[in-house]
């Protein structure tokens, strides 16, 4: 089982199973040609985000790290026409490239990028009220996954979901002593099993972007 072999097999589901489109892949080539890492989520991936907000009548999504904007379009897609998506996105190149990747889309009246520090972010956010999360996507600075978590948490209707990315790092999860990244999913994972309002697990996953995993959290109460 090689990377060759998991990326062959994403690339039959996805097109066998329509993962992408002409906004979807706009969205990626404009990302790579303004300098923006390769890290967005699989096709496959970002497909599953939908699929996870269409089933649960999302109306209202965060989203912590933006990038160029390819996993909000799949979560933006999942609203009705009244639906409101926040990203949030530190840092100005990427929040800008991702704003012309949603308005290509048609999806700008619908999806807000918001730029800033997260941690700064999720209290004003808070602040402003209004209905409750139904889903948030957390992929940005590892070592901040517990704090994403606590604010989103804060915000999320009973059955609604918290999802976060990269929380297997290859397999340096298991490693007490890993790096900060890591550090913060066992945190993370620490606080959640600690939280009596949230039911949670986690899954390994192989495929375009490797061997890495997330993390799936139903709040119960």
């Amino acid at each position: 089982m090689t990377q060759p072999l998991w990326t062959a097999v994403d690339g039959y589901f996805n097109d066998s199973l329509g993962a992408d489109d002409a906004a979807l892949d706009h969205a990626l080539a404009a990302s790579r040609g303004a300098g923006l890492p390769a890290i967005a989520v699989a096709a496959n991936q970002g497909k599953l985000l939908q699929i996870l907000a269409l089933s649960i009548g999302a109306r209202r999504i965060l989203e912590v790290g933006t990038l160029g904007g390819y996993s909000t379009i799949w979560l933006a897609r999942a609203l009705p026409a009244d639906g409101r998506l926040i990203s949030l996105e530190i840092d100005p190149h990427h929040a800008e490239v991702a704003r012309k990747n949603l308005a290509f889309a048609g999806l700008d009246g619908v999806a807000e990028v918001r730029t800033g520090r997260g941690v700064d972010l999720l209290p004003v956010l808070a602040a402003e009220g209004g209905p409750p999360l139904d889903l948030t996507f957390i992929d940005a600075d590892k070592p901040s996954n517990p704090d994403y978590f606590t604010w989103a948490l804060k915000m999320t209707r009973p059955g609604g979901l918290i999802i976060v990315d990269n929380v297997v790092r290859g397999g340096a999860v298991i490693d007490p002593n890993g790096d900060a990244s890591v550090q913060g999913v066992r945190r993370l994972a620490e606080l959640i099993a600690d939280e009596p309002r949230v039911r949670a697990t986690a899954l390994q996953t192989v495929g375009d972007k490797g061997y890495d995993g997330l993390l799936i959290a139903r709040v119960e109460t």
